[in-house]
């Protein structure tokens, strides 16, 4: 295999402007590679395409049943959202429920995504707060491991117990030994991998017939959760939002940092996992889509999915300039994976 693939196009007129390459995996849940482009065993950051497998502790520990958390709060663990109200005044009552605020929240603030609230902020003369942060649902499950098991208040230091715990199931659902981790946007731990480990995790948590009763269960419970409510694992207008919705609740999709993708396909016990060299987003949605079509789980004449497929590109003017398009490598030059 070779080291990076072509893996999206972008076409300005009929001239290629540019090409962004990639490296993209499908295993199943023993970590065989189904289908391959590129070294996918070089090492990579998942960076918040690993949500689901950081949340894993929180329901394996019993801290979810115990603070009875809902569906919605799931979601939330495994999401990297807006900013907008339906994500913020979850998270609030969920760090009200255990007795906790903002301040408790170790993620930094981070200026909403979401459009609506932004503007609201503006005109009240209020600040963005940790709330906020994209990653403040992941957070508040963290928050909620932790005071289960009564550990200090600095959560995500490296060698705190919930990081710790989710060393152990990171690197038991990758297969692999994490050969070291890098500190996320949201100030986390975020543990490299290969991208055949990122892949052969997200099989399992399709296809969780061979992990223990506890884990299955437990990786069931969030993919059930992030297909029921996308709308909280994203927002609105936001390729994993918008792609899960078109699948119907057939596949979970999360993105990364850097252009990092996965796919959950419980169906077939496959699990998606991809990187883009330059670490652009719309090479990455581009080759998720792409491969999504090909694996059997999109319509590729479905609008969201067309979006992302195939987007057209325009000027200023409103003028369609080109479009970007899969390489043939990913997309064209194969029949159905």
């Amino acid at each position: 295999m070779g080291d990076w693939v072509n893996v999206a196009e972008v076409w300005r007129g009929d001239i290629l402007e540019s090409v962004h390459q990639g490296r993209a995996v499908v295993c199943d849940s023993r970590g065989d590679v189904v289908a391959a482009w590129g070294d996918v065993d070089a090492v990579t950051y998942p960076r918040s395409s690993c949500k689901m497998l950081q949340a894993l502790p929180l329901m394996e520990s019993g801290a979810a049943a115990r603070f009875s958390l809902t569906p919605e709060q799931l979601a939330l663990a495994c999401a990297s959202h807006e900013g907008a109200h339906i994500h913020t005044d979850r998270v609030v009552k969920w760090l009200g429920d255990l007795e906790l605020g903002e301040a408790d929240l170790r993620c930094g603030p981070q200026i909403p995504r979401a459009r609506e609230e932004l503007e609201e902020l503006i005109r009240a003369g209020q600040s963005h707060d940790r709330t906020h942060n994209n990653c403040s649902g992941k957070h508040s499950g963290f928050l909620t491991l932790n005071k289960h098991l009564g550990g200090d208040a600095e959560y995500v230091e490296p060698d705190h117990p919930v990081q710790q715990a989710i060393l152990t199931a990171f690197e038991e659902m990758t297969g692999e030994t994490s050969p070291g981790y890098g500190i996320d946007g949201c100030s986390a731990p975020n543990h490299a991998c290969t991208l055949r480990g990122l892949a052969t995790a997200m099989a399992r948590m399709a296809d969780p017939s061979k992990l223990g009763k506890i884990r299955a269960q437990a990786a069931q419970d969030l993919v059930a959760a992030m297909k029921a409510h996308p709308d909280l694992v994203a927002g609105q207008g936001r390729a994993c939002t918008e792609l899960m919705d078109a699948m119907e609740g057939r596949t979970v999709v999360k993105t990364g940092a850097e252009g990092v993708f996965i796919a959950i396909l419980p169906e077939r016990g496959l699990g998606v996992a991809l990187k883009i060299q330059d670490g652009a987003t719309r090479a990455a949605e581009t080759a998720i889509a792409a491969l999504l079509v090909r694996l059997g789980v999109a319509d590729p004449n479905h609008p969201s999915v067309i979006k992302r497929l195939c987007p057209k590109q325009y000027n200023f003017a409103g003028l369609e300039t080109g479009r970007i398009a899969p390489a043939s490598a990913l997309y064209a030059d194969g029949a159905a994976i």
